[in-house]
């Protein structure tokens, strides 16, 4: 279940700025359809910083409820205060989630020490598996392999989402953690080539928009067609680019709203709308994929 196709949902919103629960089943619907492998539910681009803790658990209950056992769904429970994010496990542990995504402490800029006694005490509070997430330009730190390696010794953490782009540190991680540690890419435009050089799947952004070229992407690189892969990855490769034209989920809300599959591209601010100078470059990019168009998904 954790490998694959797996999309970084957006959360939609209705115009009036609250959380659309019934959008949410829209796109879960999508994604089981779509042959997503697992859905990750309050990520970065599902905009779990401006969402309350309440609004941020109903949207994990609710996003499992529609679910209902045909796609696992991983919660984001990361925060940058520990005891938070081993409260938010505390109560995912009981929901039925497949596993936690746990995000390295932003802002506050820890040790390697701090970072490793942070997740520590995570995983002391976990009765389900963790999967550790490092995305360094957004959090203003670097979750190093070897402290990696010292936190795959707790039965715990699985596994990590890797978002720096580094692709070296794919055989690196390996080298230290084992064969049996789950590497997924967070990075869309280099994942397939994290794949074959030994990553277990990714957590997509563009997989919002592209849900069924992504579950091939992934299903042929599982299988070693890397060529066949690389033929649809090509197509989705402008795409991978300007959905970070602009802050990510920004664009992908956009993208998501002109493909009919949310009914607007409303974000929590600090974060606004997609710019009129951007709009053009990410459709050309979504025609580019073929996706430009979506069948109503009921």
């Amino acid at each position: 279940m954790f490998s694959g196709s797996i999309v970084a949902l957006v959360t939609p919103f209705t115009a009036q700025g609250e959380v659309d629960y019934a959008g949410i089943k829209k796109l879960v619907e999508y994604h089981v359809a779509a042959g997503t492998d697992a859905i990750v539910s309050m990520g970065t681009t599902g905009e779990s910083a401006t969402l309350t803790v309440e609004e941020h658990v109903k949207v994990v209950q609710e996003t499992l409820k529609y679910a209902a056992g045909r796609i696992p769904v991983i919660a984001g429970s990361g925060a940058n205060a520990t005891h938070e994010a081993v409260a938010f496990t505390e109560i995912f542990n009981e929901m039925g989630v497949a596993a936690c995504l746990t995000v390295t402490p932003y802002y506050n800029k820890p040790t390697q020490e701090g970072m490793y006694l942070h997740f520590e005490a995570i995983a002391k509070a976990a009765k389900i598996p963790q999967i550790l997430y490092n995305v360094p330009g957004r959090t203003g730190c670097d979750l190093l392999p070897e402290t990696v390696a010292r936190l795959a010794k707790l039965p715990q953490i699985v596994g990590i989402k890797d978002a720096t782009g580094d692709l070296s540190r794919v055989a690196k991680t390996r080298e230290l953690c084992g064969e049996n540690f789950i590497q997924l890419s967070g990075d869309d435009a280099t994942a397939l080539e994290f794949m074959r050089l030994g990553g277990q799947g990714v957590i997509s952004v563009t997989t919002n928009v592209a849900a069924p070229e992504m579950a091939k992407i992934c299903d042929l690189a599982k299988a070693g067609d890397f060529a066949a892969a690389t033929v649809i990855n090509d197509t989705l490769m402008p795409l991978h680019h300007d959905l970070f034209v602009e802050a990510n989920p920004i664009p992908v809300k956009w993208a998501c709203t002109r493909i009919g599959l949310i009914d607007n591209g409303e974000l929590r601010l600090p974060l606004t709308v997609l710019s009129q100078a951007y709009h053009a470059k990410v459709e050309q990019a979504l025609a580019h994929a073929g996706v430009i168009e979506c069948q109503e998904i009921e």
